[in-house]
């Protein structure tokens, strides 16, 4: 099976997974809620650290960057989890066929672990024959359904999360300084930076340019080569173990960026 399988093109998803592993997710758009088979999840944002294993259910919020790990645990034959793409465009539609007004701003947190019900026990029961027989055609109007299903259950369930599913406005703008040093190290566009500070492309750049006092673009490649050397000199990292971390796409293009920085590839420099 593959990894993971789409049930519906972009909207229902099944991880299947037999060893660990470690997804640089980067840019989070839409919300998203994972519901747990089997296995050890855990996500990872700048500003918190979430787990849970079978059974439990997570609500991701939109627009965050953040790093998943998947680990099956002794005993269970394999990582699963089913994910479900809250999409904007679908809860705009549920929002005005069932008159949902949110009118104050959101103030939890953006990831939300679910308490368990017998409902969505229940919901979690009906899903799963979904994606256990992905070579079975299941119309969109049925998988829509159970997407729809989803959200109603959320809201029973926890009706504060009206806020936060149904939020369609813009990220607000948000400290540049603090968020790119807690997030340069993801491997993301200047566009999508820009966005998740609530900025155009030019404010983003402008703003930029009068906190660090060069472009992001270079700003980004330094940083990224300056804990890189960190991690190596103080920490003995192997370049091979911190090169994807770090928001390189290759070991090649790391090792060619560091050397031309610091004059020696990360290899001779750890040793």
């Amino acid at each position: 099976m593959t990894n993971p399988n789409e049930i519906i093109p972009g909207v229902l998803f099944y991880a299947y997974l037999s060893k660990t592993r470690k997804d640089k997710v980067g840019f989070l758009r839409h919300n998203t809620l994972v519901l747990q088979v089997s296995g050890h999840f855990t996500l990872e944002t700048a500003d918190e650290k979430i787990t849970m294993t079978k059974g439990q259910m997570i609500l991701i919020g939109k627009n965050q960057l953040g790093t998943i790990t998947k680990t099956p645990l002794p005993g269970e034959e394999q990582y699963e989890t089913i994910v479900i793409s809250l999409q904007e465009d679908l809860l705009r539609q549920i929002a005005l066929e069932e008159a949902i007004e949110v009118k104050q701003k959101y103030t939890g947190p953006l990831n939300v672990l679910i308490p368990s019900s017998d409902f969505l026990k229940g919901y979690f029961q009906s899903v799963v024959p979904y994606v256990r027989n992905p070579a079975e055609k299941i119309a969109p109007n049925m998988g829509m359904l159970k997407v729809r299903e989803a959200v109603n259950l959320l809201l029973q369930v926890m009706p504060q999360l009206k806020e936060l599913l149904f939020d369609f406005s813009e990220p607000y703008k948000i400290d540049l300084e603090a968020f790119m040093l807690s997030n340069f190290h993801y491997n993301l566009p200047v566009e999508k930076f820009a966005v998740l500070t609530g900025r155009s492309l030019a404010g983003f750049k402008r703003d930029f340019q009068k906190t660090f006092g060069i472009p992001p673009r270079q700003w980004l490649q330094e940083k990224r080569l300056s804990e890189a050397k960190h991690l190596i000199e103080k920490q003995h990292k192997k370049p091979s173990a911190i090169y994807l971390d770090l928001g390189f796409e290759s070991l090649s293009h790391f090792s060619y960026s560091f050397k031309k920085k610091f004059g020696k590839t990360p290899t001779e420099w750890l040793n």
